[in-house]
């Protein structure tokens, strides 16, 4: 019998989550069955769409239970197997709960390649869920073409960082937004920005006079990562017949109300006859081979960088999570479990 940690959700959350919505408990886990396998977490992924799963509301994925351990993309090692595809030692990709152990479905994991030059945890990032909506968003959503002009907000995060260095491998001219001083010079140096503007302390219309005289000729793609004010700069100046590939807006995730009124962001999409898209990435989960043929080879040659934020312990990722919704982290937020 293993005996695992995990934790609990046991409260819906108004605005930014604290600690008063979890809980840590502890059980024992049935011995695996034909089909199953019985896994020690390595590596936990933290992602902002997990704040729209706390509330109760219908949405493209099913809420958090209450009372139930909370879940996500996990990188696991099978301590016991009862599937033939898999042995112990192996480590896999799967969708697990916020845990020490579990037991899993074979045929939901995905066994990582043996010796690779990648380390596991890129595999919940560049190579991730991550890595696959930045290039879904660039692709297919955007449809980028060289010699464009795009402009990607937290240009320092897990899908920003590698939508601008994407961009910037198919020959466009890279504008990122991040917050902060620190941020901006990571995606200048490391994350193919050609410059980078901080969002931190302004009112859209300075930002939109920041954005005007970085993209003289006007922004051609928009990649949206946060809303807030980025999205209100940003619009005055899009080309006509511009593109957004609307991914998230997590300036607005704790707090719906601060969003402003909608003839804000309608009147100039009507205005320019932007096309804005908003994506969700399994519904491109046929095109993960073309992902990959694409940028594991940019990953391995040392062409495409990425950042990761780390906390330690399953007991740390409550306080990560508010982090990464406060724009703390850089790059993937992860927590190391074991």
């Amino acid at each position: 019998m293993t005996r695992s940690r995990e934790l609990h959700l046991v409260a819906r959350p108004t605005g930014l989550p604290g600690p008063e919505v979890y809980h840590m408990a502890e059980r024992d886990l049935p011995r695996p069955v034909q089909g199953e396998i019985l896994v020690q977490i390595r590596w936990l992924s933290l992602d902002p769409y997990m704040r729209g799963r706390m509330n109760d509301a219908k949405s493209y994925v099913e809420p958090f239970r209450l009372n139930a351990p909370l879940d996500g993309g996990v990188i696991a090692e099978v301590m016991e197997s009862h599937d033939p595809g898999f042995e112990a030692g192996d480590l896999v990709l799967a969708h697990g709960p916020w845990a020490e152990y579990a037991v899993l479905k074979a045929a939901g994991a995905q066994k990582l390649p043996r010796g690779s030059r990648v380390p596991p945890q890129a595999w919940l990032s560049v190579l991730g869920m991550p890595g696959m909506t930045a290039w879904t968003g660039l692709n297919r959503i955007a449809e980028a073409k060289a010699g464009e002009t795009i402009l990607v907000s937290s240009a320092a995060g897990a899908v920003g960082s590698l939508a601008a260095q994407l961009a910037r491998e198919k020959g466009l001219r890279v504008i990122g937004v991040a917050g902060g001083a620190d941020k901006c010079a990571q995606a200048v140096a490391e994350f193919g920005c050609d410059l980078c503007l901080d969002h931190r302390g302004k009112e859209a219309r300075e930002l939109s006079k920041e954005i005007a005289e970085a993209a003289p000729h006007g922004v051609d793609i928009y990649f949206e990562n946060v809303g807030g004010t980025t999205l209100q700069a940003v619009l005055p100046r899009m080309n006509t017949f511009g593109r957004i590939a609307l991914c998230g807006a997590i300036a607005w995730y704790n707090d719906p109300a601060s969003a402003p009124p909608a003839s804000h962001i309608w009147m100039p999409i009507i205005q320019k006859r932007l096309r804005v898209e908003g994506f969700i990435v399994s519904d491109h989960a046929a095109h993960r081979g073309a992902f990959f043929d694409e940028v594991l080879p940019l990953v391995e040659a040392g062409k495409i960088l990425w950042h990761e934020t780390v906390a330690n312990g399953l007991e740390a990722a409550p306080e990560a999570f508010a982090g990464l919704l406060q724009g703390k982290n850089t790059g993937k937020q992860l927590v190391r479990i074991s």
